[in-house]
């Protein structure tokens, strides 16, 4: 599967959107527009100001709409959360060259909100998964208690775990532990 750079960065940032408690209560001294702050910042989202609690309110309806994208049954379930997401964030397809990039397309308006500018970019690259017959690609963290979500990259489409160097190494570490205390070497 070829997926172009900025294709990549877009599914990087849903899955970062997704694996992001934009809760009522995100943490010790932070707020649901910090987080949304510190969001914007760790993507190079530019062009956003507004983080209040309306533009946190409209992201977190993105997010979820992303949840069901990604949680769907089928590709028709996918599709159809794809196709509302996408109209809804009123969809401008353009070219740009910024930062040095060659030339790709943005999907939001000139102007877009920052949770337009994430329903439209984040569900084209979706959109383009699901048609290249991709959609399994997107998953969650199989490990008990994690649940996050990741898109597979890998070759074969084996990938199990959010992270193999946390949630992969601690259920092999307690898979090992387990098979030593049944040989009784513990």
């Amino acid at each position: 599967m070829i997926v172009n750079h900025d294709t990549r960065r877009t599914l990087d940032c849903v899955v970062d959107l997704l694996n992001t408690d934009l809760g009522a209560d995100p943490g010790p001294g932070r707020d649901g527009p910090a987080v949304l702050r510190e969001f914007v910042a760790r993507h190079g989202i530019v062009g956003i100001d507004a983080f209040g609690e309306a533009e946190l309110a409209a992201v977190r309806a993105v997010q979820e709409r992303f949840a069901r994208a990604f949680d769907a049954p089928d590709d028709a379930a996918v599709a159809e959360q794809l196709n509302a997401l996408v109209a809804g964030a009123g969809t401008t397809p353009r070219l740009t060259d910024h930062d040095g990039h060659p030339w790709h397309v943005h999907y939001f308006a000139p102007g877009a909100s920052l949770a337009e500018h994430l329903a439209a970019d984040g569900g084209m690259a979706l959109a383009f998964l699901l048609v290249e017959g991709e959609r399994e690609r997107l998953r969650r963290c199989v490990a008990p208690g994690c649940g996050r979500a990741f898109v597979d990259f890998s070759r074969n489409r084996s990938r199990r775990y959010c992270d193999g160097r946390t949630c992969g190494n601690r259920l092999h570490v307690a898979a090992y532990r387990a098979r030593r205390r049944e040989a009784g070497r513990d």
